[in-house]
């Protein structure tokens, strides 16, 4: 089976969820069988939740996409520019989630 790599970091408080962890390399199937397209951001914030997420769920997923205040880039440019949750990846992506939110 064939992968793309794709960078993904978490700041903000955001890598608290992830094992504390900043930067992570994941490995995803080029197609996706059940659609026959390669994955989409909607695919990995799916695979982050069921693969490396630690803890808190309802922290950084609500209404299977990411919660409100959650900065999400894609290669430096804002996601909602790129399609959101439909932008398909390509082989070395930069994703980036950015929490907003912080207690006070």
């Amino acid at each position: 089976m064939t992968t793309i790599s794709v960078k993904v970091e978490f700041s903000g408080g955001l890598e608290l969820l992830f094992s504390n962890q900043r930067t992570h390399t994941v490995e995803l199937p080029a197609i996706i069988s059940e659609t026959s397209k390669g994955p989409d951001l909607q695919y990995l914030i799916e695979y982050l939740r069921d693969n490396l997420l630690k803890e808190r769920v309802e922290l950084f997923v609500e209404n299977n996409t990411v919660r409100p205040g959650i900065l999400v880039l894609v290669n430096d440019t804002d996601w909602e520019l790129e399609g959101e949750g439909e932008y398909v990846l390509k082989n070395n992506d930069e994703i980036v989630f950015i929490s907003t939110l912080h207690g006070g």
